[in-house]
């Protein structure tokens, strides 16, 4: 499936063509079940928490209803019952600024996968609470877009420096520059980068924040894209001040 993309990658940099080399067979896949309005609400959830407490607090939150709440039913539960599962205030007015951009149409969820990358980006970080890390998930994770990099991710910024033997973490611009050899391919290069830091044991934030910014199986716990929530080694919570427009 991803052939072409892994040819053009170990043609263009022979750095990341070692990393391919080593990392094996790319098993990712983007995760296509539930709805982008719910990707979004579980990633808000997921924001500056560890897995399984995220975990625990969604399971809460699907509970009340049996099934992800819509825009309607996130708008109308009592402080008091979004509370009672777990949610800071924080989070309850985060959820409830995205439910009413959801009712009234300001974001469109249903037909967000119609916008180009940049038309995702704009929409989804008008919502109180998503920024553009969050929104770089959704495209890869939940949309499988093909030319996405995250370039201020810890962990993608961790991968290049071991991989490319930096002194220093490389900067948002250098990265770009770098990424300029991927294109049209940065989403499968990124993924590789991830994939290098599970491989070495490099230590990082749970990648269990970043599967629930897409909408991941079991809450984003345990993906199947080879481990987008085990793997995917690098901070949810460290983006650098550019990504935090308004939240993670």
């Amino acid at each position: 499936m991803h052939r072409s993309a892994i040819t053009h990658l170990k043609r263009s940099d022979a750095t990341l063509a070692r990393v391919i080399e080593r990392v094996g067979p790319c098993r990712f896949r983007p995760e296509a079940a539930g709805t982008h309005f719910d990707a979004v609400a579980r990633a808000i959830v997921y924001q500056q928490l560890s897995g399984s407490a995220a975990h625990t607090i969604y399971t809460r939150l699907l509970a009340i209803h049996g099934t992800p709440p819509t825009a309607a039913q996130l708008l109308a539960a009592p402080d008091a019952q979004l509370r009672a599962v777990g949610l800071s205030r924080q989070k309850i007015g985060y959820l409830r600024d995205l439910a009413t951009r959801a009712s009234t149409g300001d974001v469109s969820f249903d037909t967000l996968h119609d916008l180009p990358d940049a038309g995702i980006v704009t929409a989804l970080t008008r919502v109180k609470g998503v920024g553009l890390w969050t929104a770089q998930m959704f495209l890869i994770f939940r949309l499988g877009r093909p030319n996405v990099l995250p370039d201020l991710d810890l962990g993608i910024r961790k991968a290049i420096q071991r991989a490319y033997r930096m002194r220093a973490l490389p900067s948002a611009e250098r990265i770009q520059r770098l990424g300029r050899k991927w294109e049209p391919h940065c989403t499968i290069a990124s993924w590789y980068l991830w994939q290098l830091l599970d491989v070495d044991g490099v230590a990082g934030t749970p990648a269990a924040k970043r599967q629930g910014a897409a909408s991941g199986k079991n809450g984003g716990v345990a993906g199947k894209n080879g481990g987008i929530a085990r793997k995917n080694r690098g901070s949810a919570g460290t983006r650098g001040g550019a990504t935090r427009r308004n939240g993670a």
